[in-house]
């Protein structure tokens, strides 16, 4: 058996909104809006993932909790475990660097976000074989954006805590449900606590590290099975709602993942129609 941790953001939370604001000085970006995925990502872990035990539903706020998902999850807010000098956040990288730290926890849990949604059943083989964890790992050379460079330190630090020499490639687990160890997380937090933390900020930034910093960290370790997980990525702006739903009523992975972008509001209530119509099955 293994827990289930998912972070979630409702953009549209007014109360969410105004501590964005105090503290961006702005309005927060669309790249936060809710697309209306958690009650059915949580319901079809229960329908396709039996072994999972409990799921944590990881919020800034209470306000943050959809009305009556409460009863089918643990809420856990940041101020829970992310010590109080680091909050308020709105930067993943800095939650997912003390998910580690949720007290009722399991040792071994899935960790995701709300754009994973299981589509089949799987096993708990999928994700760990004995003491490894089961991933699929990219290589690569040169980091051209953001995102880039966070994963490309992020594997530096990895290195660092595994007693390994820098190196110009990098890796780069694949973009799928994360298997995770706790006492893994508690490890590497204290053989490079003064690099994680120096990276922590309110805002993603460049030089954060992100969650790739658990698995990679076991790659480097020989704690990996390489594996990669049954999971198919739409993007909102390749993919069209047409493309999803003939996927949704068919789907030959196991797990989809729907990434949102910058789109025109006609075009996101045509895909809201079809993820509403998934979720209503």
């Amino acid at each position: 058996m293994m827990d289930a941790v998912i972070t979630y953001v409702n953009g549209e939370d007014p109360q969410w909104q105004k501590l964005y604001a105090a503290v961006a000085g702005k309005e927060p970006s669309k790249r936060f809006r809710d697309w209306g995925m958690l009650e059915w990502q949580v319901d079809n872990i229960r329908r396709f993932l039996p072994f999972i035990n409990n799921i944590f539903l990881v919020v800034a706020l209470p306000s943050q909790v959809p009305a009556g998902l409460e009863k089918k999850v643990k809420v856990v807010l940041h101020k829970d475990f992310i010590p109080k000098q680091y909050l308020p956040t709105f930067n993943s990288n800095t939650i997912e660097m003390f998910l580690h730290r949720i007290e009722e926890m399991s040792d071994r849990y899935l960790y995701l976000n709300d754009d994973c949604i299981p589509v089949a059943p799987s096993s708990e083989d999928d994700y760990f074989d004995g003491d490894k964890i089961c991933r699929g790992f990219a290589r690569h050379l040169i980091a051209p954006n953001m995102f880039k460079k966070i994963v490309r330190h992020t594997d530096a630090v990895a290195r660092k805590a595994a007693g390994l020499a820098r190196s110009p490639f990098f890796i780069r687990p694949q973009h799928s449900p994360s298997p995770q160890v706790k006492s893994i997380g508690a490890e590497i937090m204290k053989k490079v606590e003064e690099d994680m933390l120096a990276s922590i900020t309110p805002f993603r930034r460049e030089h954060n590290v992100c969650n790739y910093v658990f698995p990679d960290y076991m790659y480097h370790m020989g704690k990996v099975k390489l594996q990669r997980l049954s999971c198919k990525h739409f993007s909102m702006g390749a993919n069209t709602p047409a493309q999803l739903a003939a996927f949704l009523k068919a789907p030959d992975r196991k797990w989809v993942c729907i990434n949102d972008v910058e789109m025109s509001e006609s075009r996101r209530r045509e895909f809201l129609e079809v993820i509403a119509k998934a979720a209503s099955r």
